[in-house]
């Protein structure tokens, strides 16, 4: 759910309330400038604060999520903010311009998941994989691949670690990508699905064309 969007709409509800209280207050029950702000304040303070459980709830519900369920989910994609930072930030530090683009992917990827389970949080399930084991391995390969690359001397056995290193990080990457179709197999299916009736009502339009074609020309 989008922080944002929230905010802006208990905003939008709180202050017509807030500055409609202070009016009536003021001007209806004949309390003073400075009580009826008071007034208005603690109305909008209260409406700001109800108004933001009812949207949360709501939402919650329209996902098919209870609140306990929806806190866990949020617990852990805060966690994989913090560990994705750190990832995106050890992936753009790494000095090996051939797997450039790949690492650029990977960033790319990552985020994908995570907005997509940020805006649907049941795709949670579908790319647990991602949030309990590859998103961990590939934090910790990067971000030792980077200290490892920055020593000023380098043996032979520093240098096929950190080659190592970046063939398992190569295969993380596939692993990734298998993460995000995972989040996007409903999806899939579905379009596979609309796909599959679209081209039913084609041919069957079709077939009552060449029908009607065919008993006129009798």
């Amino acid at each position: 759910m989008n922080p944002f969007y929230v905010f802006f709409l208990r905003i939008l509800i709180t202050v017509p309330v807030s500055v409609l209280t202070w009016l009536i207050s003021y001007f209806f029950m004949n309390n003073g400038f400075w009580m009826s702000g008071l007034i208005g304040a603690g109305v909008g303070a209260f409406t700001y604060w109800i108004s933001g459980i009812i949207i949360v709830h709501r939402w919650m519900k329209s996902k098919g999520l209870k609140r306990k369920e929806f806190r866990f989910i949020q617990d852990n994609l805060e966690d994989a903010r913090i560990k994705m930072t750190r990832l995106h930030r050890a992936l753009m530090a790494i000095r090996h311009w051939p797997s450039g683009r790949q690492r650029k992917d990977f960033i790319k990827v990552t985020k994908r998941i995570y907005q997509l389970v940020q805006k649907e949080p049941r795709r949670f399930y579908q790319a647990e994989s991602f949030f309990y084991s590859h998103l961990d391995s590939a934090v910790e390969l990067a971000e030792k691949y980077v200290f490892l690359s920055s020593q000023p001397k380098k043996d032979w056995e520093l240098e096929r670690s950190l080659t190592e290193t970046r063939k398992t990080l190569q295969e993380l990457m596939v692993h990734v990508d298998k993460d995000l179709r995972s989040v996007l197999a409903n999806d899939i299916d579905d379009l596979h699905y609309e796909i599959d009736v679209a081209k039913h009502n084609i041919k069957k339009l079709k077939d009552e064309k060449t029908i009607d074609e065919s008993r006129r020309l009798k």
